[in-house]
């Protein structure tokens, strides 16, 4: 199982980096974790449009989800014009407006998830974690046919259950939207502190620092994951190749 970070900038892209997204691939078979602003841009660099068939969305905040018409237009036309023989599906929180924006596009399928689901998508078993943010959000598990685990933790604040859902990952992609001290509870999110207590708790092999802020030294971060002992620890970065 072979990770692509497409993008990991928090709130808004930067210049030539794009908010969350993450293209997971094997044995040909490629799934997309979230749909950022940029993300459908750039996302082509790794892989042709119309041969992505599983775009799995974490929560609807613009940054993780505003692409999403990019995609579905990119599906729709791709049919008309012979460049495309599949439907794109579309997995997410239950939404009656985004289920309709999805199914009103031709050639688009929607699939509402929740805690309890658990979805097979080629060589992919794909379950959930109900997160702590202000709208419904999930953290996801990636189970390959090998047993590889990758988790996504999406936009939360830190919570034990999250731990649970996250022990013994191969790679844990976590959100570090703040710095060491701040409290990132109240927006929804974890601190570089908490990130480094989830990864140390839960017992994952590698760690990669995403859903990372506009302000600060980004690099402070990973410092302050590393000095609590965590050394298999690596901020996200557009392009980067994650193989787990």
């Amino acid at each position: 199982m072979k990770c692509t970070i497409v993008g990991m900038w928090g709130g808004f892209p930067k210049k030539n980096g794009p908010t969350s997204g993450y293209l997971v691939e094997k044995d040909g078979f490629a799934i997309l974790l979230d749909a950022g602003s940029g993300v459908a841009a750039h996302v082509q660099n790794y892989i042709e449009l119309n041969k992505l068939h599983h775009l799995f969305l974490s929560h609807y905040h613009y940054d993780h989800s505003v692409d999403l018409g990019a995609f579905l237009f990119g599906r729709m036309i791709g049919t008309y014009i012979d460049h495309a023989d599949k439907h794109l599906n579309v997995y997410g929180p239950k939404d009656k407006s985004i289920s309709q924006q999805v199914e009103n596009t031709r050639f688009n399928t929607f699939h509402p998830y929740d805690e309890n689901s658990a979805i097979k998508a080629g060589p992919f078993t794909v379950t959930f974690h109900k997160n702590t943010h202000p709208v419904e959000t999930y953290a996801m598990k990636i189970t390959d046919n090998e047993g590889k685990i990758l988790v996504y933790t999406a936009d939360s604040s830190y919570r034990k259950s999250l731990v649970k859902f996250s022990e013994n990952a191969d790679i844990l992609i976590t959100e570090c939207s703040h710095y060491a001290g701040e409290d990132a509870e109240k927006l929804g999110h974890m601190n570089a502190e908490e990130v480094a207590l989830l990864a140390e708790k839960s017992g994952v092999k590698k760690v990669v620092l995403s859903h990372l802020p506009h302000y600060g030294k980004v690099d402070e971060l990973l410092q302050t994951v590393k000095s609590a002992g965590i050394e298999e620890a690596v901020l996200a970065e557009t392009g980067m190749e994650i193989e787990v």
